[in-house]
């Protein structure tokens, strides 16, 4: 399955998600995902709001995920990775993402940004895509604090693999294109896959919550 761009995924993944509208609470990892997040929320009537995620990469290749970390959450890793890491390494790379997320978190949202309440609502994390899934494992584990009705993973691509890992920790996965034709890479289901910058992301807080 192939989107035209972020914008065209939320559209559709929308359409999967209007039996929550009032019930649910968006929530978009950034970058990329909060554009396809954002589109969701809007076409369903939702609030939106973040889960700051970011990738932890090999120290011989920083692309290669061996973990992820949520803010607020605790890392989550490849346990088969950890064997040869230098422990000193892994806890300063750590404390670097920590300030990371704090940092976003203070660029992202302006200071009266009140963060809509879980209470008996549906929590939707929403990315553009999945790979490995480690940083929607985070993201599950970080949301599970706010104690929500249920949670709900709705992406537009995701391989076989990592659905079958994140099913064991989601009420519910919504996938649009058929896991066994993943292309190896999210942005290969996308003819047009542009970085999605800070001033973007921004923007969009900036709509939802003037």
């Amino acid at each position: 399955m192939r989107f035209f761009d972020r914008v065209d995924a939320g559209q559709q993944l929308a359409r999967k998600l209007t039996r929550y509208s009032s019930r649910a609470v968006i929530y978009g990892l950034p970058r990329g995902g909060v554009i396809v997040a954002a589109e969701v929320a809007r076409q369903i009537g939702a609030p939106l709001d973040l889960i700051l995620v970011r990738k932890i990469g090999h120290p011989m290749h920083e692309e290669y995920a061996i973990g992820a970390l949520a803010e607020g959450g605790e890392p989550v890793f490849n346990e088969m990775e950890l064997v040869n890491l230098d422990k000193t390494w892994l806890d300063a790379k750590i404390k670097a993402l920590q300030k990371e997320n704090k940092r976003r978190r203070d660029l992202y949202f302006p200071k009266r940004y009140k963060p809509p309440d879980t209470s008996g609502k549906a929590a939707v994390i929403i990315d553009d895509g999945i790979a490995t899934g480690l940083t929607i494992v985070a993201a599950i584990k970080a949301i599970e604090h706010k104690k929500p009705s249920k949670i709900i993973v709705a992406v537009p691509v995701a391989p076989k693999d990592s659905i079958e890992m994140i099913k064991e920790l989601a009420d519910e996965i919504i996938v649009l294109g058929d896991p066994k034709h993943f292309g190896g890479a999210v942005g290969i289901h996308y003819q047009i896959f542009d970085q999605t910058e800070d001033s973007e992301v921004i923007n969009i807080i900036n709509d939802f919550h003037d």
